[in-house]
């Protein structure tokens, strides 16, 4: 499996509070692991809050006794929630802090991934998919009908999210699980991407990049180039690189 992964500051924050962490190296029993934290609070809250989930979620992955990866995804989440929460109970500067959180693994051909919050999962191939649903307000509006998709993409409350790691003792992590064929390619990122491009244009740079080091700096030049109101990040990987080539 090819992996990528980049994260900017973008050109209207002074910190990146964004974290990615991806590997083909195997944490415990899962084979491998993506990762994309959007952090946010005060200060460094949020820069503290994205980085020490991540290294949580780490820790707990290599440390499991729990079987399957969506027990084994969702528990680690679970104890990231609550480690974070304990932190900011400890110092004040960390009082407020939150992160959104999507953690995905490959095992043989089948993609196992869990979200919380508004960071995004795509799987790319002959179109784009989101598989990730947002844990947003605007997302919320949609699926009761109040507003439609092209309402939600341009509506002032789109950055509020419903759900957090760190926020409440206990979060709902939704896992997803897609089996996947030769030429998809995942996607993984933050609002930071998702908010300044859309999904066609996404979809074109990633297409018309030669590799996918080439696709995720295009990615992030073009998120940049269109404002880079807030961090960039994306992970990209290709599963079946070493079967067949894609390009």
């Amino acid at each position: 499996m090819k992996i990528f992964s980049m994260t900017d500051v973008g050109r209207k924050r002074e910190m990146n509070q964004d974290y990615v962490f991806a590997t083909d190296e195997s944490l415990g029993t899962l084979p491998n692991l993506l990762v994309v934290a959007d952090g946010m609070g005060g200060h460094k809250a949020g820069d503290f809050a994205s980085k020490y989930t991540v290294e949580v979620l780490k820790e707990e992955l290599k440390h499991t006794l729990k079987d399957g990866p969506e027990e084994i995804l969702k528990d680690a989440a679970q104890t990231a929630n609550h480690k974070l929460i304990e932190k900011a109970d400890e110092d004040i500067n960390l009082e407020g802090m939150g992160t959104t959180l999507v953690a995905a693994t490959v095992i043989d051909h089948t993609l196992y991934f869990i979200n919380v919050g508004d960071s995004r999962l795509y799987l790319l191939n002959k179109d784009i998919r989101q598989l990730s649903r947002d844990h947003s307000l605007v997302e919320e509006m949609v699926r009761l009908g109040g507003i439609n998709e092209e309402e939600a993409r341009h509506h002032p409350d789109k950055n509020i999210i419903t759900r957090a790691i760190g926020v409440k003792e206990d979060v709902e992590a939704d896992f997803y699980e897609f089996s996947l064929k030769k030429g998809d390619i995942i996607l993984m990122c933050s609002d930071g991407l998702s908010n300044m491009i859309e999904d066609e244009e996404i979809f074109a740079i990633v297409k018309g990049a030669r590799d996918i080091v080439e696709a995720g700096q295009n990615l992030i030049d073009r998120a940049n180039e269109n404002g880079g109101n807030d961090n960039i990040s994306v992970v990209l990987a290709e599963p079946f690189s070493d079967e067949v080539s894609i390009w």
